[in-house]
């Protein structure tokens, strides 16, 4: 939640709030404080910043104000509204350098870095990629969810290729190869243990997780509706003894799919925090082992994730287009230690 205190025009007067967030409660949760509920749900949230939302009567279940001690139910309908609209939806242009790979008068190819988050949202209001991009353009066309020039999107801490629209035929036409499957996208990852087969394809549906909200899932057979279809094809580019070096090959491209499905074939990417990969999953117990993955956490202190090769037709032109970057340096370096690491494990 923002540190803006709302200050509501009206008690129980809905008409000048605007929604922040909305979360219809599981058929099987148990009772739970609805502080601790949005905790889990809310990126970056603190629970003392929730307890004042409810006590500023900010938060409402059902369209009633409960304050922080009420216990959520299944099918409860959860609103968060304040008195300001959300600041993603404020757009500001910022002066921020981006390494621009590609541009015409149609699109932009943008290689960006690990670190800087693509939109706005909770959180990172300003310093994003969408204020850069409206900074340097005038009149970018909105996607679906209202983001200027915006076809798709990678993670804060994933580095690597994007192609952002400058026309409404640009939004149009990318948007549609990324929606039937087209355009080609091609990751670069390191993730825990020796992979066992070459090459392979995850399928597996994916959805938010059930008890953590801000991570996704795999959900497969009789829970597959929970999920949206997501196939992702691997290969092993090299094998570093505790850690495999891949590449990954998009389908489609639901959200963490990368991170989600090499977790489910139990190869969790190198230091991603979010799904566990900050702590040591294969390995030794020797002290110098602990010390040697400590240091490579802090040469890449982020997901080993790279979008390295993006593909597709030009709007205008038709032109089949690729672009390819190279690995960035903090992910080299950790590839580098693995390297060194694993041919004197080899020598030993």
């Amino acid at each position: 939640m923002s540190n803006y205190t709302p200050q509501l025009p009206d008690e129980d007067d809905e008409s000048d709030l605007y929604e922040h967030y909305a979360f219809q409660v599981d058929k099987g949760q148990a009772p739970l404080r609805i502080d601790k509920y949005l905790m889990n749900r809310i990126e970056n949230a603190t629970r003392n910043k929730i307890q004042a939302g409810a006590k500023n009567g900010s938060i409402f279940v059902n369209d009633i104000p409960v304050k922080s001690n009420y216990k959520v139910k299944p099918f409860d309908a959860i609103r968060v509204l304040f008195a300001h609209p959300p600041f993603e939806n404020l757009l500001v242009g910022e002066d921020i350098p981006i390494d621009v790979v590609y541009e015409d008068d149609t699109l932009l190819v943008v290689n960006k870095s690990a670190g800087m988050v693509v939109h706005p949202g909770h959180g990172n209001y300003s310093g994003t990629l969408i204020n850069a991009l409206i900074y340097r353009f005038d009149n970018l066309p909105n996607n679906s969810s209202e983001r200027p020039g915006l076809v798709h999107r990678i993670d804060k801490d994933t580095s690597g290729l994007l192609v952002v629209a400058k026309t409404e035929q640009a939004m149009a036409h990318l948007s549609l190869q990324f929606a039937e499957k087209t355009s080609e996208r091609e990751y670069v990852a390191l993730v825990w243990g020796n992979v066992a087969e070459d090459e392979g394809t995850v399928e597996g549906n994916i959805g938010r997780h059930p008890k953590n909200r801000l991570q996704n899932t795999v959900f497969l057979d009789d829970e597959a509706e929970k999920g949206k279809p997501a196939i992702t094809h691997y290969k092993v580019l090299e094998r570093l003894g505790y850690v495999t070096l891949i590449s990954c090959k998009l389908e489609t491209g639901r959200t963490h799919q990368i991170r989600v499905h090499m977790k489910h074939i139990g190869h969790t990417l190198f230091n991603d925090e979010r799904y566990g990969g900050e702590k040591i999953l294969k390995g030794t117990t020797f002290t110098k082992y602990k010390q040697f993955v400590d240091n490579c956490f802090k040469v890449l202190p982020r997901q080993a994730l790279h979008a390295k090769t993006l593909g597709f037709v030009h709007p205008k032109t038709n032109e089949f287009m690729r672009f390819d970057t190279e690995i960035p340096d903090d992910m080299q370096l950790c590839i580098e230690k693995w390297k060194t690491y694993s041919k004197h494990q080899e020598l030993d």
